[in-house]
């Protein structure tokens, strides 16, 4: 479970003045040359945080991207960073705003593992760590020495990328009604939406793995999911509150094969509502 005080608490006089002096000198300026281990621990967090997906979003803490960064932190790192606190959080400007918090973390901490508990809780202390805190610091520096390179922001050995399929793509068909809904935390900003029983959204796709995303909240309602034509799951999208973006279903084979996925609106009564904002298809 998270510890969702984390990232807000201050870390000591030292880190003050090295926020100064980097806003001095402006966005992305280096102060030295790069700490020691830098790309492995950006590795290692982003594997423990999200599986280096730069879109994951924690529906409990709003915590979003690669490295789990809070919404409310991002507008001042964005502007420490990037130099502008309205940067969108692409990719890019992720590793970029990252990277920087690290190096100032780990120019005032002095250690890996303090950065990481840092991450975790917003806490600089050297003792005193929770089993929980612990167990994350350990997950995260086992990441760090299997980590096989040093390059910031590249990914660990070769992977192929996961393709992105949005609900606008020309391999995604729909019968029934769907119609389109727009949203800032959806990815594209837009989903296509049904409430009619019945309604199918179907991907066709080769790969090892399949990650249907889409909003849930207090108007959405179930949907049947199929694999190749057999039913595997009934998804219930009902929760109390409304959240942009949530891994709905997931499906992963041993080895890369030609598959179909199917989502049918079940109906469901006074919440219907089924959306779809994209698939993950992984090689």
């Amino acid at each position: 479970m998270r510890i969702e005080t984390r990232r807000f608490r201050t870390i000591g006089l030292l880190a003050v003045t090295l926020t100064v002096l980097l806003s001095a000198l402006g966005p992305g300026t280096v102060l030295a040359k790069d700490p020691p281990g830098l790309g492995k621990f950006m590795h290692a967090i982003g594997k423990v945080e999200s599986g280096g997906d730069y879109r994951a979003r924690n529906r409990t803490s709003g915590a979003f991207g690669k490295y789990q960064i809070m919404p409310s932190n991002w507008p001042s790192w964005a502007k420490r960073y990037l130099g502008n606190a309205k940067a969108r959080p692409t990719p890019a400007n992720q590793e970029r705003v990252a990277r920087g918090k690290f190096t100032t973390l780990y120019r005032s901490l002095h250690s890996w593992r303090r950065v990481a508990f840092w991450w975790l809780t917003g806490s600089s202390r050297k003792a005193g760590w929770s089993p929980t805190a612990r167990r994350y610091v350990g997950k995260v520096m086992r990441a760090y020495a299997h980590a096989r390179t040093n390059v910031p922001g590249v990914p660990v050995g070769p992977r192929a990328r996961s393709r992105h399929f949005g609900e606008r793509n020309a391999l995604v068909t729909y019968t029934g009604g769907w119609k389109s809904a727009r949203h800032r935390g959806y990815a594209g900003h837009t989903v296509r939406y049904a409430t009619g029983a019945g309604a199918t959204a179907t991907l066709t796709f080769t790969g090892s793995r399949v990650t249907w995303y889409g909003p849930v909240g207090p108007t959405r309602g179930k949907a049947r999911v199929s694999i190749d034509g057999t039913d595997v799951r009934t998804v219930d999208l009902h929760r109390r509150s409304f959240a942009a973006r949530a891994a709905l279903f997931s499906r992963s084979w041993s080895s890369s094969g030609a598959h179909t996925l199917t989502i049918a609106v079940v109906g469901s009564h006074g919440h219907a509502m089924v959306a779809v904002d994209e698939f993950v298809v992984r090689p």
